[in-house]
């Protein structure tokens, strides 16, 4: 039997989602939810939905639906505790976009509704569903990278710029989840410092009417919002720096409005560098293997990180992965959680509670500029 899904948010990633659905031998689309009428309508033409898939505005309007047991949500991150919360009180099963809300202590009464409701609450960690941070998992638990001793990470692009959260809230999350996949560890300190640039940077997208979604979810659900940097703004630019339990030492760039779009991760061992890099797509992951030695672990540092360094790096190995889509076993994944009514560790609302306990706690280092705190 198919489970019945509504999606929430015909947007871009909502579009994503109602796809896979749509092809999903064992989900059924039963409505779409968008208050924009042209997403709708975009949507509708673009999969040629069957009219029996209802087109709707308002969450009221479908809320009832027969058949109906679960709901993804694809909106604004300032709408999805209310969203969520609404969906599970109605006693529907919830896949949520990342982060699963904006505080942690809205993050952990989703957690203890869904469980209160009996009811699955999966976090769309898209990237923890790829086979090259499967494959980089394997590689570490083996060892063959030696003695992991820091990694760095790039996430920047050149818009969209959001409007209700900053670009931590917005890119981070990847990169802090990939990393405590691939360590098995959660840091024990963090810090980030950031950088607010001037308001006219943004004004072309407000003209171009890009927050016209947000603005039109917004005045309908009327959320209470989090403001990561109340004295200077939403960053634009963030340096993180994360240090785990066995002093493996991680850094994150930031920005959505950098020249060119990155997503980049790299560990580095004693006797090789393994790289995640979105961006080759005929070579997502690649294993350098060899011994930089660079004179010890004090060079275990950010400086150390950027600062050219002799080699003998003896391969380059390209990895073979499977050839499936992130998100497609995401969806899977779901409706198998919805089926068996059984949560799944590697995006249940209690793991995505930790990367948000992060977050907020590296949202405070960005107030104090930039201050070391261990996680809270």
């Amino acid at each position: 039997m198919k489970i019945g899904i509504a999606v929430w948010g015909a947007g871009r990633w909502g579009v994503n989602l109602i796809r896979n659905f749509l092809e999903h031998p064992n989900s059924q689309v039963l409505a779409v939810v968008d208050p924009n009428r042209d997403s709708l309508a975009a949507v509708q033409k673009q999969f040629n939905l069957d009219a029996s898939v209802i087109l709707a505005t308002d969450w009221s309007q479908v809320q009832a639906l027969p058949g109906l047991e679960a709901v993804a949500i694809a909106t604004p991150a300032s709408t999805h505790y209310t969203l969520a919360a609404a969906a599970l009180k109605q006693g529907y099963h919830v896949l949520a976009e990342k982060p699963l809300a904006l505080n942690l202590t809205e993050a952990i009464e989703l957690c203890q509704l869904a469980e209160k409701q009996q009811r699955q609450l999966f976090v769309d960690h898209t990237y923890l569903f790829h086979p090259a941070v499967d494959r980089g998992q394997r590689i570490i638990k083996q060892h063959q990278l030696g003695k992991l001793r820091y990694g760095y990470a790039q996430r920047t692009h050149f818009e969209p710029v959001r409007h209700d959260v900053d670009a931590l809230w917005d890119l981070a999350i990847h990169d802090i989840a990939i990393f405590n996949t691939w360590l098995e560890q959660t840091p024990i300190e963090v810090r980030a410092i950031g950088t607010v640039f001037p308001k006219e940077s943004r004004k072309g997208n407000k003209e171009k009417g890009i927050n016209q979604e947000t603005a039109e979810i917004e005045n309908q659900l009327a959320p209470s919002l989090l403001t990561t940097n109340p004295a200077e703004g939403l960053a634009d630019l963030v340096w993180v720096t994360l240090t785990y339990p066995d002093g493996f030492q991680a850094f994150i760039h930031l920005c959505w409005l950098n020249p060119d779009k990155q997503r980049r991760l790299t560990v580095v061992g004693s006797l090789g560098t393994l790289i995640f890099d979105e961006m080759s797509p005929e070579t997502p992951l690649i294993v350098q293997r060899g011994n930089p030695d660079w004179g010890g672990e004090e060079n275990n540092s950010f400086e150390s990180a950027l600062a050219p360094q002799p080699t003998s790096l003896k391969h380059r190995e390209v990895l073979s992965l499977e050839q499936v889509e992130p998100l497609r076993r995401v969806c899977d994944r779901f409706l198998n959680c919805v089926y068996t009514n059984t949560s799944c560790p590697t995006s249940s609302g209690s793991a995505s509670v930790e990367l948000i306990r992060i977050l907020s706690t590296l949202s405070k280092s960005l107030e104090l500029g930039g201050q070391p705190l261990i996680p809270f």
